[in-house]
Formats: structure tokens, sequence, C-alpha cells
């Protein structure tokens, strides 16, 4: 399979010599725009995999009606905030 290359990006020379100075022992800048290009598209997909994840169990939710209104878990966790800030006043009265 035949390698191909990243279009060059445009940088001001203060931010070439910071990348240069962040270089590892035998790193290249090649070597680390590539890692760091690998690393993005990775996390994107992660990401993207999240989400697709998480929207379909929001459908499996709402086709089984086992889901829980957003309102009712704020309200609960609202309720749990009260009271320990209740707690809290007690104890240190």
């Amino acid at each position: 399979m035949k390698t191909t290359t990243i279009p060059p990006v445009r940088i001001e020379p203060q931010f070439r010599e910071e990348i240069e100075q962040a270089l590892e022992e035998g790193e290249t800048l090649a070597s680390l725009v590539e890692q760091a290009v690998r690393t993005e598209v990775i996390r994107r997909r992660d990401q993207a995999e999240f989400v697709r994840r998480g929207l379909q169990s929001i459908a499996r939710s709402e086709a089984a009606g086992d889901w829980i209104p957003a309102d009712a878990v704020i309200a609960k966790l609202e309720a749990k905030v009260a009271a320990a800030r209740q707690r809290q006043k007690k104890s240190s009265a």
C-alpha cells in the first residue's frame, strides 16, 4: 500500500519553536504530527460511537417505556443536595 502525505499547515515561527522544544529524544516533527492526528481521529471515532450508543439506548428506553424524565431525576438530586446542606448546617452549629 502506498503512503500519502498530510497537507502542510502554516504556523507561526514561535509556535514551531515551541513544538520543536517539546519533542522527545529521537522524535521528529513529522512523527509528532502523525501521532497527534492518529490520536485525534481515534478520539473522534470513540466519541461518535459513544453518542451513537447513547442515542440507541435512549430510543430503546423510550420504546420500552422504562425511562425516567430528566425533571424527575433533577428534582431528586436537588432534594438530596438540600438534605445534605441541612445536615451540614446542623453539624457545624
